[in-house]
């Protein structure tokens, strides 16, 4: 006999060799019924898994938690595959994972999958769900493993990259047999609700040296009312696209002349950015940061000295060679603002020093990776660096903590998360191998966020390549986690740059760097902002604040001396004198998401009044323009 340990604590003698599924029925019945995967010590198992020794195990469901769903929809996967199997016999498979919303599955076929195939393959899957298809899990040696998939030259591909002695496992479902490391289900029937979502070219392995397959993405659920619910979900993910926002509001585009990855922001944008820009700089400024400005490119040489030459050249753009320099355009600014502190000798009563900076930095993204501002190859920095003696840092940090809540209050953010971010010990070539330096910044960084009372969960393999940070996870408006603000601690770059103050015993001392985001980028911010407004600006961040509408060409001198009166008062206002009907000005501002009109007939203009239409409430009547500008002037200024 073992003994099992379950998740609340409870133990459970059990006989050796006894699978996680038969443990699941020892539980109970309906558990079994649910049940997807378990996790055996902390590793992810199928239920068809024997334990043959003491260990914890937790059982995972569809509704428990994220492994459960995975396990079931890499199932579904399977499912698709031997679909499109039946339908098109000479595919060829590749891969097909679960991701974080459902799963895909990619198929080298001679064409593009239409409309109509992915209707057929959607039919098909639900016929191999009602087959009810007992699934098995078999393992081969490698030379076998070949054999078996030699029509597969994808499957192939992967056996040989695998290690002598590791075992292959493979999953069969009636005609259809998969590579596959699992967990999966135990029947194609457990399955009961599927959706094709969409399809779409993808090269296999993510590089374009090789061959564009045919990704199809889908999903699965337990229940109807969970995919009618995700589809919802969906809908209103696509009505808040900020790419489909962006065009029709004027914000920014993109070009193919420009390039992939390169948008370009529009008066509009512009206005919403440089807003943006002001105003995290002006708190920065009261908080006691000095901003300074630093070339988007550097010599390759100050990237070795930092240690990002090593870890993270594959990511920046080619080196351009002018003369005896090595050039590269800058993936980000750190390097830089050490040599600015090393510029001349400080002691320690001037630390802390605050170093910002709105930087330009460059990614070399696959093009298939970049996506509208949220993902760019070129972004605008929200950065900083805080050089500070040891006995200062948890002060910094607290301070950076603080001014990250103020700027989530002033935007009314409210749903978030602190995520420790640690190294993964075993990584060594993603972050610099230096045990005793992760130790002490990790546990420093720990101790700090508890003695400041900041609940935060941990996670693995997250860090930086040179220390552990603090990320700030946003639930966007879709429920997707968003990492925009950042604090990070750096024991590293100090020591590579040879960084020193004078302490007050008169002897030189390294000092420790905090990197800090609050914004992060001003593109992906900006993003982030668009799809949770759906457009819809605050008033002090809105491009255009008001909005001047006359009736007829007779009240237009009149909106002018208005227009005029707004503008001394720092209001961005616009005109629409255009010979166009009323109704039809008031409904194009109103999809402008412009926050308010003001409508100028016969009536306004004797009384020298006008009628204020609001974004939000609708018609809000006749008024002075001495009161709206006071309302108007309470409502911006109490940001």
């Amino acid at each position: 006999m073992i003994t099992i340990t379950l998740k609340d604590g409870s133990k459970l003698e059990v006989e050796k060799e006894i699978s996680i599924y038969e443990v699941a029925k020892k539980i109970s019945e309906g558990l079994a019924r649910v049940a997807t995967c378990g996790e055996v010590d902390g590793k992810i198992q199928d239920l068809r898994h024997p334990l043959e020794q003491d260990c914890h195990l937790v059982i995972h469901t569809f509704e428990s938690d994220l492994a459960g769903k995975k396990a079931y929809w890499h199932t579904t996967s399977h499912i698709m595959a031997q679909a499109v199997k039946r339908l098109f016999p000479d595919v060829k498979f590749a891969i097909g994972p679960a991701i974080d919303e459902g799963f895909y599955y990619d198929f080298d076929v001679e064409k593009p999958f239409t409309d109509e195939d992915k209707a057929k393959i959607e039919e098909e899957m639900k016929k191999i769900i009602k087959e009810n298809i007992a699934i098995e899990r078999f393992s081969l040696p490698k030379e076998k493993a070949l054999e078996l998939m030699k029509d597969q030259p994808y499957k192939v591909e992967l056996i040989e990259d695998l290690p002598e002695g590791e075992e292959i496992s493979f999953y069969r479902q009636g005609d259809f047999t998969d590579l596959c490391a699992g967990p999966h289900l135990m029947e194609t029937g457990k399955i009961k609700i599927v959706k094709i979502l969409s399809s779409s070219g993808a090269y296999w392995r993510g590089s374009e040296k090789n061959k564009m397959l045919q990704r199809i993405y889908a999903i699965s659920f337990p229940k109807a009312s969970q995919l009618e619910e995700y589809l919802a979900k969906l809908e209103e993910a696509r009505q808040r696209d900020h790419r489909k926002i962006g065009k029709s509001l004027d914000l920014f585009m993109t070009h193919e002349l420009v390039g992939s990855g390169l948008p370009m922001y529009l008066p509009h944008g512009a206005t919403v950015r440089r807003l943006l820009e002001r105003y995290i700089q002006d708190k920065e400024i009261r908080m006691g940061y000095q901003h300074v400005y630093t070339p988007s490119m550097a010599s390759t040489e100050l990237y070795k000295v930092s240690g990002h030459w090593d870890h993270y050249k594959e990511d920046m753009f080619p080196v351009m060679k002018m003369d005896s320099e090595e050039l590269v355009l800058r993936p980000m600014n750190c390097p830089h603002h050490m040599l600015i502190y090393k510029n001349k000798l400080h002691s320690y009563r001037d630390l802390p020093i605050r170093i910002g900076e709105l930087a330009h930095d460059f990614r070399y993204e696959d093009s298939g990776a970049v996506c509208g501002l949220e993902r760019v190859r070129e972004m605008c920095q929200n950065d900083a660096h805080i050089f500070v003696r040891p006995d200062q840092i948890k002060d910094e940090v607290g301070r950076v903590v603080k001014l990250i809540l103020s700027v989530y209050k002033d935007f009314g953010f409210k749903d978030y998360a602190f995520r420790l971010s640690l190294r993964d010990k075993n990584n060594k070539e993603k972050y610099f191998d230096d045990d005793k330096m992760w130790e002490k910044a990790e546990s420093q960084l720990r101790e700090i966020l508890k003695e400041l009372g900041i609940h935060f969960y941990e996670a693995e393999g997250e860090a930086a390549f040179y220390g552990p940070k603090l990320d700030v996870q946003l639930k966007s408006a879709v429920g997707h986690d968003v990492t925009v603000s950042t604090c990070q601690l750096d024991f590293l770059l100090p020591e590579r740059f040879q960084l020193e103050y004078v302490g007050e015993d008169g002897e030189k001392h390294r000092p420790v760097v905090i990197h800090r985001a609050i914004l992060g980028t001003l593109d992906r911010f900006m993003a982030f902002l668009i799809e949770e407004t759906k457009g819809a600006f605050p008033v002090w961040l809105a491009p255009v604040q008001v909005k001047i509408m006359p009736i007829s060409d007779k009240q237009v001198d009149y909106c002018k001396k208005i227009q005029e009166q707004l503008e001394d008062k720092k209001i961005r206002v616009e005109l629409d004198d255009r010979n166009e009907k009323i109704g039809y000005k008031i409904r194009e501002a109103q999809l402008q998401k412009i926050p308010y009109m003001l409508v100028i007939g016969d009536k306004e203009k004797e009384s020298q009044s006008i009628s204020v239409r609001s974004r939000e409430k609708g018609d809000l009547g006749q008024q002075s323009l001495e009161e709206f500008m006071k309302e108007l002037d309470s409502e911006i200024g109490s940001l």
